[in-house]
């Protein structure tokens, strides 16, 4: 296993992974973020929608 992390850092294919994983991520934790800033609103109106229903 190890032999194939040593393979993949010289391999160019292995650094685009690489960079895809840290967008990826970068992603993640930008949805995570406006989840956290926007849920409670979100939240709010889903009960007034609830409310009204």
């Amino acid at each position: 296993m190890l032999k194939m992390f040593r393979k993949l850092a010289v391999e160019e294919r292995g650094q685009g992974m690489t960079e895809y994983g840290l967008i990826l991520a970068l992603l993640v934790i930008g949805v995570i973020a406006v989840l956290v800033v926007m849920g409670p609103k979100l939240a709010q109106k889903f009960k007034n929608v609830s409310d009204n229903l």
